[in-house]
């Protein structure tokens, strides 16, 4: 989970308990039970309980795994039927709520096992690879789960009472905050199935040109898009050239990886016109990071890396004026939980084509975040900037 482990790298060296305690552990799997459970009861949280969020354990090689793996090896062992949970974002948030972290002395459960690589991981030679681990495990999936323009970024739940009325609303917020107008042309980096630039250019006139490293979507997204002024090409934001009255770029900038935002940011102020304005909605996390949660990493978003305040800032500097900053946090805990109950409700309709290893990674994957997003350990930052 992103949000068990949203640390800065200068605390790597805290992470892990020593040798000799791992050793006494192995040796006394009872123990590292009882031990388990006396963590645990600082959140609220026992084994075996009756409560929703507490854990119903299957097997008891699951305290050793999660011991010795950490966080990889807590949504391993969930996606292997090792343990249960009634209600998991509820587990989530009373782990985080908390703070066990700086409760323990080594810290059980919240250990990211972090994998700092010395190359760039979102280079341009993986960045479409890196995609195609998550965004093309196949449209019917996005599809049953979310809204019906597809949008894969947070909602905007201030005045809509279900996920379509959110995500329209989310979308006319961001065409109001560019300020489009009929003839403009828009950049969409990350376009998706292209949903804002479908809305874009129907409700506002403007002319929007997608990029997008995913296959599936943009096969999908010309379907979706026909007969419109849009075009959606795959492509890397790299090699991007043009100019635009408007940019935006939604739910992508956790892709980018902190060895190229500056990189990203000189892309975006050099096809941006004079005059005209950025829209960058991205998750954010509270601390500076250069890593990810090793599970995330392996299952659910290769490569991908969130950014802080701090970094943005400096990727910024010298180029963009910082016209507006919101924080949609909240917003997309309901999101991520209308998502789950699509989900949830519909996945007879593909389960066919997946298995049930998958469906328990995608269940732990939106509930973990949801309550990450609870727990305000990670945000969700809707910016606007304009080029000096």
């Amino acid at each position: 989970m992103t949000a068990l482990c949203s640390t800065a790298v200068d605390d790597v060296q805290t992470f892990r308990p020593s040798q000799e305690v791992l050793r006494g552990f192995t040796m006394f799997d009872k123990s590292l039970r009882t031990w388990t459970e006396e963590i645990l009861c600082i959140a609220d949280v026992k084994i075996d309980g009756d409560r929703s969020w507490d854990i119903a354990v299957h097997n008891e090689n699951f305290y050793r795994r999660v011991l010795r793996q950490g966080s990889l090896g807590l949504g391993e062992s969930y996606m292997d039927g090792w343990w249960d949970c009634g209600e998991l974002d509820q587990l989530v948030l009373k782990i985080l709520a908390a703070d066990l972290r700086r409760k323990i002395p080594f810290h059980w459960m919240l250990f990211p096992n972090p994998k700092v690589s010395l190359f760039n991981p979102q280079r341009k030679t993986r960045a479409a690879r890196n995609a195609s681990r998550h965004y093309d495990l196949g449209n019917d999936l996005y599809q049953i789960m979310l809204d019906k323009r597809m949008v894969y970024s947070c909602a905007n739940w201030a005045c809509a009472s279900n996920l379509d009325e959110a995500q329209e609303a989310k979308l006319n917020f961001v065409c109001q905050k560019l300020r489009i107008e009929p003839g403009m042309k828009v950049l969409d980096i990350g376009c998706g199935w292209g949903s804002f630039a479908k809305y874009a250019a129907e409700k506002h006139g403007a002319e929007v040109v997608g990029i997008t490293v995913s296959e599936q979507q943009v096969r999908l997204g010309k379907q979706m898009c026909a007969g419109l002024p849009i075009e959606i090409h795959f492509q890397d934001y790299r090699s991007v050239s043009g100019q635009f009255d408007r940019i935006v770029s939604l739910g992508m900038f956790e892709h980018v990886g902190h060895q190229n935002y500056r990189t990203y940011m000189e892309v975006v102020h050099r096809c941006l016109k004079t005059g005209g304005l950025f829209f960058l909605g991205s998750i954010g996390t509270n601390q500076s990071a250069h890593f990810q949660d090793a599970w995330v990493e392996r299952y659910i978003f290769p490569g991908g890396m969130l950014p802080s305040i701090k970094l943005i800032g400096a990727a910024i500097e010298g180029l963009f004026v910082m016209e507006e900053w919101q924080n949609w946090g909240n917003y997309y805990d309901q999101t991520l939980m209308a998502w789950f109950k699509n989900f949830q409700e519909n996945w007879e309709r593909i389960r066919s084509q997946y298995d049930e290893r998958f469906y328990r990674m995608w269940k732990y994957y939106l509930l973990s975040y949801a309550a990450s997003f609870r727990a305000r350990n990670i945000q969700a930052w809707q910016v606007v900037l304009s080029p000096r």
